[in-house]
């Protein structure tokens, strides 16, 4: 403990020094450091998603930086520092966790969440329950929160079996809406069907953007795999037929399952 303080606390000092000499970092403003902050937790997302325990320490490191840096800033416009911060969290963890720092009883992990999110709107009466989901999350990441929260307040289906029913809907919607409807209403169809698989994907314990990446992940060995092979044998894949790829893709799938 006492060397992670100390390190800490050399980490603030060179925070001082760098805001004071260096040209770049002098410069930076909460507004400049957004963008800069959103690249690095895709980059933690990225070295979660590999398992790469070594990225993961040096982006959680990334993205410690950050959190000083904007602490540093706000000290500056004597709004908050680096203490308020700390201290912020900390009061927040012991209020909204009264099964261990009270004497509140659960039962399980998800009757943790339900009284989480029921905390948070009592430290706010005029707060909704889905205030707390950012307006600029990326919306596949955005509807699996929203589902959550609204679980956390009794929202949901009473038997998860259920949701496939309205999965089944929204697809028929769907190609209603291609045979009679207009794009827009495609597209809000398509919307629906994409919601109703989330919600799904969630009753079952599959985060969606994690089970997407795992997909996207695999999709870009098989088709990078399909272009080397086309480029060994002289080929492009535009003069390629269907079926040619589709036996270098399934031999693509072979070769991971074997690696």
């Amino acid at each position: 403990m006492e060397s992670s303080l100390q390190e800490f606390k050399r980490l603030l000092d060179i925070m001082d020094e760098l805001r004071e000499k260096c040209p770049w970092d002098s410069k930076q403003t909460l507004e400049s450091l957004r963008t800069l902050t959103i690249e690095e937790t895709y980059e933690l997302a990225d070295a979660i998603i590999n398992n790469d325990l070594d990225s993961i320490r040096e982006e959680l490191g990334d993205i410690l930086l950050h959190i000083v840096f904007y602490a540093k800033i706000g000290s500056e416009k004597s709004a908050f520092d680096i203490t308020d911060v700390l201290k912020g969290i900390s009061e927040k963890l012991i209020f909204r966790h009264p099964h261990i720092f009270g004497d509140v009883k659960v039962r399980d992990s998800q009757e943790v969440e339900e009284n989480w999110e029921q905390i948070k709107l009592k430290e706010n009466t005029k707060k909704r329950v889905l205030s707390g989901v950012p307006n600029t999350m990326p919306a596949l990441v955005k509807a699996y929160r929203m589902q959550d929260k609204a679980r956390a307040v009794g929202f949901d289906w009473d038997e998860k079996e259920q949701v496939w029913d309205k999965v089944l809907e929204e697809l028929d919607e769907v190609k209603e809406a291609i045979r009679e409807k207009s794009q827009a209403e495609v597209e809000a169809e398509f919307g629906d069907l994409f919601f109703s698989l989330i919600n799904a994907a969630r009753l079952y314990d599959v985060n969606p953007e994690n089970a997407l990446e795992r997909t996207n992940i695999k999709f870009r060995y098989r088709f990078n795999y399909l272009e080397n092979k086309a480029r060994d044998i002289n080929r492009k894949l535009r003069d390629m037929s269907l079926e040619e790829m589709d036996a270098i893709w399934n031999e693509a799938k072979l070769n991971a399952d074997n690696e």
